[in-house]
């Protein structure tokens, strides 16, 4: 008799654990009415407390599409962003996180961008790539880490190179982000151009009351590259999840696209360099 109560008992016990494991492709910390999203409070054009940025307005339809509200976790972007986003279990998603990266599981892209050349309106006319003997001693503004400084090295412009900290810590800044500080000084005359991430200095550019001309870098060779796929961040083993999130990123595509568009996000083709027309996915 105890010998066949300990094979229930491990029986009930293997069975429990199977269980679970199948629940756990949708944790429990995954919510099934508030769309719990991970965001940086002060990251303009892409999220902002007051939830006017272009990746609060697609988290917002997002939610739209799953009957959900949305509900943030704030925290200023930096080293440990993910640990103590995703991490701690207090959100479910990251938005606007770079295809296949390592720290998340990542869903299908959004959107496809690249890097842009940015001058003053009129300076610079004609120029499409950073090979151009017209940039050649030039006070160019990028910000440090990033892809263009390995490009800009092999074409012999980082002397002249002003390189920006990646993050936007200091209380006392001037500016809500790196990216803002860049575009300002370039607005002031403080540098002749800029190289930054696309999604965001579209719309910085525009805002910042000086004309200026934006230029996608496509021309630009495959390492490093200057182009990326965006796609939502998950925890890693939520394949539920992340499927439940692709499904609504698909039905959903054609709104998200004006919205990128409304905040002048470079688009690009999903497989080639060249600008994506209105519409074409």
């Amino acid at each position: 008799m105890a010998q066949a109560r300990k094979l229930a008992i491990l029986c009930a016990l293997s069975m429990t654990v199977a269980q679970g494991a199948v629940a756990q492709h949708l944790p429990d910390t995954v919510t099934t009415d508030v769309l719990r999203v991970c965001g940086d409070p002060g990251n303009m054009p892409f999220s902002e407390r007051k939830e006017d940025g272009f990746e609060n307005k697609i988290a917002a339809i997002i939610a739209d599409e799953l009957k959900m509200k949305v509900r943030y976790y704030w925290l200023t972007q930096g080293p440990g962003f993910v640990r103590n986003t995703l991490g701690t279990g207090l959100c479910d998603i990251i938005m606007g996180q770079a295809f296949g990266s390592d720290l998340v599981q990542t869903t299908n892209p959004y959107y496809r961008s690249t890097y842009v050349l940015v001058t003053r309106a009129g300076e610079f006319e004609g120029v499409t790539g950073l090979d151009d003997q017209r940039l050649k001693g030039k006070k160019i503004g990028v910000i440090a880490g990033t892809p263009p400084v390995n490009r800009m090295g092999d074409l012999g412009l980082i002397t002249a190179m002003k390189a920006y900290p990646p993050y936007a810590l200091d209380p006392k800044r001037k500016f809500q982000t790196v990216a803002a500080e860049v575009i300002g000084d370039l607005a002031a005359k403080e540098i002749d151009a800029a190289v930054l991430w696309g999604p965001a200095a579209g719309w910085l550019a525009k805002q910042s009351g000086s004309p200026m001309s934006v230029v996608p870098l496509l021309k630009e060779p495959e390492r490093p590259p200057m182009a990326y796929r965006i796609a939502m961040g998950v925890r890693l083993g939520e394949n539920d999840w992340k499927r439940i999130l692709n499904n609504a990123l698909r039905k959903r595509s054609a709104e998200i696209e004006k919205v990128l568009r409304d905040f002048d996000v470079p688009l690009l083709d999903q497989d080639e360099n060249k600008l994506q027309a209105p519409g074409e996915r």
